[in-house]
């Protein structure tokens, strides 16, 4: 005879709760370490979430910046930079894009912006695939094509760090508002500010935009989702099909289907139904 499905046990079914609960918190420790005024000493490290190295209170280099300054002196500096690729690989070994929904100070401004409003307009899952273009044409093919004609990377009219709305927001602003107040010429050009509203604006109807469309980063990171240490596992045992997790998701993924899809940014959202939990080790086979 069929059987109605087991609900979720009490240990499991608050865990996506506390979780939520922390994660505000979490996010903005989080900020506070990447806005530490640690001085110049240590920009040269690169971090592991986006966050522009240009920022007055940055304290550790842009990966993204840094892979495409690197592409740049390609072929006349032969430099590759393993400490940027070791950074990487071992965050997304261990967690994945995990830090996308826990520590990025970007995605945080983003979840931020996202409650001034509950209607949300909906996007299609292959839209994230814009993150790869992003990736390997801005930062990869572009910079390396320019460098190799003779053009530095900071001469290069257009660059990731050019368009990108963290680099506006967190070095462009505040130096043209220093700039301004100090009875100076405002700096930050209309292209750039341009960008800053639109993002500013389209954040708010739309859940994590840069994330789900353009992140080069968070692309990188979510590929090693299905294979990081920590992963998300489904207990079909205790899953009552009530779509909470779907409904939950800012992604807008079917994360019963697909876990650990490249598309998650692991916010744990989808942890509240208590069929889906936060596990280290290999996944277990579904």
């Amino acid at each position: 005879m069929p059987t109605e499905p087991s609900t979720p046990s009490p240990a499991a079914a608050p865990i996506g709760s506390r979780l939520m609960r922390i994660r505000p918190w979490v996010q903005t420790a989080f900020l506070a370490v990447w806005l530490a005024p640690l001085g110049r000493a240590i920009q040269g490290i690169p971090g592991c979430v986006y966050h522009c190295y240009s920022c007055p209170l940055s304290s550790v280099a842009c990966p993204i910046g840094v892979a495409a300054n690197t592409m740049a002196l390609l072929p006349a500096a032969a430099h590759v930079p393993y400490l940027l690729i070791g950074v990487l690989l071992l965050v997304g070994a261990a967690v994945g894009s995990l830090v996308c929904g826990w520590a990025c100070p970007f995605g945080f401004l983003q979840d931020l912006l996202a409650r001034a409003t509950r209607s949300k307009v909906q996007l299609p899952g292959w839209i994230g695939h814009g993150r790869y273009l992003v990736l390997v044409g801005l930062v990869l093919i572009l910079p390396y094509w320019l460098g190799s004609r003779g053009v530095p990377y900071d001469e290069q009219s257009v660059s990731i760090c050019r368009l990108c709305p963290a680099g506006a927001l967190e070095a462009g602003l505040p130096y043209s508002i220093q700039s301004w107040w100090n009875g100076g010429p405002w700096m930050m050009g209309g292209l750039k500010l341009g960008i800053l509203l639109v993002f500013m604006g389209s954040a708010i109807l739309i859940r994590r935009p840069w994330c789900r469309i353009f992140c080069p980063l968070g692309g990188l990171l979510a590929l090693f989702n299905r294979f990081s240490l920590f992963h998300l596992r489904f207990r079909s045992e205790a899953c009552r099909e009530c779509n909470l997790c779907r409904a939950q998701c800012p992604m807008g993924l079917h994360v019963d289907e697909d876990l650990n899809a490249p598309g998650c940014v692991r916010c744990l959202e989808c942890t509240r139904c208590g069929a889906i939990l936060p596990a280290l080790s290999k996944p277990a086979p579904r």
